[in-house]
């Protein structure tokens, strides 16, 4: 393998973690001048924001007609988010959940899951089916704008009714947003170029397919401003911008990321067979597994994330096991599917029985008392 490869590679993965920073930094910026809650600020600005590497590459990856690279991005990047990135930042720090991720976000990440599912069983995504997700995440970013916005209205008009006016910023501080968000972009398109070149150029030396790359090395890569959003959100205490920004991101990757890329494919986007048979479902349950996790006590707490964890590496083990056709696949997949998913399955099922009987003690606790 040429040395020029591997150089352009990490210049590539510097250059997306750098311009997402000061995407996000001068985006957050715009944002709380346009007066938006932490909260939305997670789940559209900053998670948009670190989600952009996804986008930049996809892009790229379907110039260069590799398709597996785009669906395998999007794909580990979502898996990557919520075992590693959610998993790594409870394990710090317990997480606190808002209602709002429960009633509609997680909600929403299920959804978009299910139906990027049944978009990639024909092995496909069409310019469509690209449009139909685009203008989902469209509509999602303006509800949730138009609704902190009137939360925030109010919030204002009670700080002046007390005589707090809130501060205005200068002009000179809306230019350098501007400037950083501008210098941010382009960095982003320029590191994904070299990036989708040196991951290619491993692939073909290491003989391991286009989409474990892009399932594993591509998907954390790109995942690692995420990851260092949450976990730095995480430990200032900014729990809503960590556990936002993942659920955030991963309505992005699927809506926006998985949108655009569709529109601009000339033939579509090609779904390789094994990601529809098990990448993509298990995006999916993971996705369903939130739900469970973040209901109960709205906490995300430290054996939660160790679990999560554990899933990420033993997801990422099976992969090589799978490309590599180890000796040891089928014991390994006997063992996933016979104990661990089966554990898994009903420990989530507890927790949902344990937390619908708290909400009934509790109803029935009002109810006594309003009586």
């Amino acid at each position: 393998m040429e040395t020029t490869t591997v150089v352009l590679f990490f210049i590539g993965l510097a250059l997306l973690i750098f311009g997402a920073e000061l995407l996000v930094r001068g985006a957050s910026a715009m944002a709380t001048l346009a007066g938006v809650s932490p909260l939305v600020i997670g789940l559209t600005v900053v998670a948009f924001g670190t989600s952009a590497p996804e986008l930049a590459i996809n892009i790229q990856s379907i110039m260069q007609v590799q398709s597996n690279i785009a669906v395998g991005n999007v794909v580990g990047s979502n898996i990557f988010n919520v075992l590693f990135i959610l998993g790594l930042s409870a394990l710090i720090i317990p997480l606190s959940v808002k209602q709002q991720l429960i009633r509609l976000d997680v909600p929403l990440m299920i959804g978009a899951s299910v139906v990027v599912l049944l978009m990639a069983l024909d092995h496909y995504i069409d310019r469509l089916e690209g449009l139909i997700l685009f203008i989902g995440i469209v509509s999602y970013t303006i509800y949730l704008i138009k609704k902190s916005r009137r939360e925030t209205l109010d919030h204002h008009t009670q700080n002046k009714k007390e005589g707090h006016e809130p501060s205005k910023k200068t002009f000179w501080f809306i230019i350098r947003d501007l400037i950083f968000i501008l210098i941010g972009l382009a960095l982003l398109v320029l590191g994904s170029g070299w990036l989708v070149d040196g991951a290619v150029g491993f692939a073909r030396y290491l003989g391991v397919s286009d989409l474990i790359i892009g399932l594993t090395i591509i998907a954390a890569g790109t995942s690692l401003p995420e990851v260092a959003t949450s976990i730095v959100a995480a430990v200032r205490g900014e729990r809503d911008i960590a556990v936002g920004n993942v659920v955030g991101s991963n309505l992005f990757n699927l809506l926006a990321v998985l949108g655009l890329t569709g529109i601009v494919a000339p033939q579509g986007i090609y779904v390789d067979p094994s990601a529809v048979s098990f990448d993509i479902p298990l995006m999916t349950a993971v996705a369903f597994a939130c739900l469970p996790v973040f209901f109960t006590d709205l906490v995300i707490s430290r054996w939660e994330g160790a679990v999560f964890l554990g899933y990420y590496v033993t997801y990422t083990v099976y992969l090589y096991l799978a490309s590599t056709q180890h000796a040891l696949l089928n014991t390994f997949s006997m063992i996933m599917v016979e104990f661990i998913v089966p554990i898994t399955v009903i420990t989530l099922a507890v927790l949902s029985y344990r937390y619908w009987r708290l909400t009934r003690k509790k109803l029935n606790k009002n109810s006594g008392a309003h009586a």
